[in-house]
């Protein structure tokens, strides 16, 4: 026994989800906010703009090598990936306010894209995590840069990733 405390497991990765992203100024405010809150982001695609280096380079995303990212290339890879976990959905369909949903340490959040939303077959899947950002002023929708980073940071406040 050499007195040596073992290493500390990793922490649980908290997932921020895109399905078939449109805009890639929101995917790169998204992926900066992922960083920032050590949180993986997947790109389900395909997605409508270039991820290559140089294009990544080019738009000055400079955190970009920090961010752990997975590229899904359709939406059947991104559900081999998901396997039997249960996602959280946000969408305007969502039965259950975003910030009363029990957000786990590694829980997977899906954004639909900015025009078509989420597939209703996946929002019918998984009904009883569909969660809503409620909107109070004349607008139709919450961009979704702004509606992933409102979910990610109270999925994170209530996984207890802030600490006391």
């Amino acid at each position: 026994m050499s007195g040596e405390a073992a290493p500390a497991a990793p922490l649980p990765r908290m997932h921020l989800c895109l399905y078939q992203p449109q805009i890639p100024g929101n995917t790169g405010t998204l992926g900066r906010m992922c960083v920032g809150l050590d949180a993986h982001l997947h790109l389900i695609g395909p997605c409508a703009f270039d991820l290559s280096e140089r294009a990544v380079r080019r738009a000055g995303l400079d955190y970009w090598p920090h961010l752990h990212l997975t590229l899904h290339p359709t939406p059947e890879d991104f559900l081999v990936w998901l396997g039997r976990r249960v996602p959280v959905l946000v969408t305007k369909h969502g039965r259950l306010r975003y910030d009363r949903f029990a957000y786990q340490a590694d829980s997977v959040i899906i954004l639909g894209n900015e025009v078509r939303g989420l597939p209703e077959d996946w929002r019918q899947r998984w009904a009883e995590s569909c969660v809503h950002i409620p909107i109070l002023g004349p607008v139709r929708s919450f961009n979704l840069a702004n509606a992933g980073s409102i979910v990610l940071c109270q999925a994170k406040l209530v996984s207890g990733a802030f600490g006391d």
